[in-house]
């Protein structure tokens, strides 16, 4: 009897667990290069709003959200609300993160025109909370970003943390001091914040935060990045989950020397070429290329880099989309200059099957790889291959060029088929088998207009 009873409340036990995925997006155990999310290897893809899906009540976020779990895409990128923009701000037409004041969903509450930094508004967490649990909904995953670095006069002039704006006295300092220790009263108040946020989202498992956009700019502070890392340990210390803290680096590349041990992820903007995630391979993390859309309206330069960082090892992808506006939340809003960037439904649909491509692969045994070279005599063997393998049983390869391309093939004796594909449309451009004994292959590869995607699998 007592055994029937032990059994039936181990059964009852397992019933009431939570499932395995109420684990908030971690780093894979087993590479963790990439994540581990609901259960699956995971890496993330997005070209997505220019962040003000929450703090710009103007946004409906539901087709936003809609049309990224239409394509496929896994993330969204969004500030808190402690950073907005003004019109005209980076020459951005329809700029979200520029609502008018009147419709800024600030996160502190609001007294007799100014805001009281002692008061998080509560219509500013129902907010959003509603968009995390939307984008949970649709398997989207938020990089909440807390803090961002001020640009310039005009912005630091309408932000709350400016002490003529608020009713506390506090921020009366340059902007270029604003996210450093040199203020107690207003590090006070950013660190409540930072505290209330992570302690509202803790039940989210499709949740990571990012300390601040772009802090190598106006004298944002290691030292104070470093304590608002800490505070989110700190505040999630007595609390059932744990998110991932991302910490941005650099535009371009950068080598991180001495990490933060709190972060768990690096991110750069601009990555390209990706180089950076070879500098940093040391550090056994995620590498993200998590802003990029300031290099014109055309797809192809957003599409070649989201291919070749992936194709580096890199495991975040995430482009500025300027056709997702207030008044088209679908994305389906023309972008013109003087936009600095691109987007918009043809861009999403191609990283959308550059995401499904990379699917196909048991990525979490790959590495990058040097095993496939442009072969000596090619018109263009200047052109760089970027390679993930998994040596002697899986390889996916990227190239942009042109014409009259061969390749060498350094790979383990065996047979092997292989596929070759257009990253503009998902077309195939052929394929077929090869054996190699006792030496390398050349594959010499069909002419093609921009890029292409090549695969190879050990055939059994």
């Amino acid at each position: 009897m007592l055994a029937k009873r032990a059994l039936l409340l181990a059964i009852l036990t397992l019933a009431a667990a939570p499932p395995a995925w109420a684990e908030p997006i971690r780093t894979h155990p087993e590479n963790p290069r990439y994540f581990l999310f609901r259960g699956k290897p995971t890496f993330l893809v997005t070209s997505g709003e220019h962040y003000g899906a929450v703090l710009n009540r103007e946004f409906d976020y539901a087709p936003y959200l809609d049309e990224l779990q239409k394509r496929g895409l896994n993330l969204t990128r969004t500030f808190s609300g402690a950073y907005l923009e003004v019109h005209g701000s980076f020459q951005i037409q329809n700029n979200t993160l520029a609502p008018p004041l009147d419709q800024y969903q600030s996160p502190w509450a609001r007294k007799g025109g100014k805001y009281d930094l002692d008061q998080l508004d509560p219509a500013y967490f129902d907010r959003l909370k509603s968009f995390i649990r939307e984008a949970d909904r649709r398997g989207v995953v938020v990089e909440l970003v807390l803090f961002c670095t001020l640009y310039g006069d005009d912005l630091w002039a309408i932000n709350p943390m400016n002490a003529r704006n608020n009713v506390n006295g506090v921020g009366d300092c340059p902007r270029q001091e604003v996210h450093t220790l040199k203020h107690p009263e207003l590090l006070k108040r950013q660190l409540a914040f930072v505290d209330r946020v992570v302690k509202e989202l803790n039940g989210f498992d499709n949740l990571y935060y990012e300390i601040c956009n772009e802090p190598y700019f106006q004298g944002v502070a290691l030292d104070w990045q470093a304590r608002v890392a800490s505070a989110i340990v700190e505040a999630e210390k007595d609390l059932p989950h744990k998110h991932l803290i991302a910490q941005n680096i650099a535009n371009g590349k950068a080598k991180v020397e001495n990490p933060d041990p709190n972060v768990s992820i690096f991110n750069f903007h601009y990555a390209t070429p990706p180089v950076v995630v070879a500098m940093n391979a040391h550090l056994n993390k995620p590498i993200g290329d998590d802003e990029t859309g300031f290099r014109g309206n055309g797809d192809r330069v957003y599409r070649t880099e989201a291919w070749e960082f992936l194709l580096a090892g890199g495991s975040v992808f995430s482009n500025l989309d300027y056709s997702f506006t207030a008044e088209r939340e679908d994305g389906s809003a023309k972008v013109v200059a003087p936009t600095p960037g691109g987007g918009g439904p043809a861009l999403r649909a191609q990283l959308a099957f550059l995401k499904s491509w990379l699917e196909r692969f048991d990525f979490l045994r790959m590495r990058p790889d040097d095993s496939i070279t442009v072969a000596r005599g090619s018109v263009n063997d200047d052109v760089r291959v970027w390679t993930l393998a998994e040596p002697g049983r899986q390889y996916a390869a990227y190239l942009r060029g042109g014409e009259k391309i061969a390749l060498e093939l350094a790979l383990p004796n065996g047979s092997y088929e292989y596929g070759l594909v257009d990253p503009r449309d998902g077309e195939s451009l052929g394929g077929g088998q090869f054996t190699i004994e006792g030496g390398n292959h050349a594959l010499e590869l069909p002419d093609f207009a921009e890029d292409i995607a090549l695969s190879i699998r050990r055939v059994p």
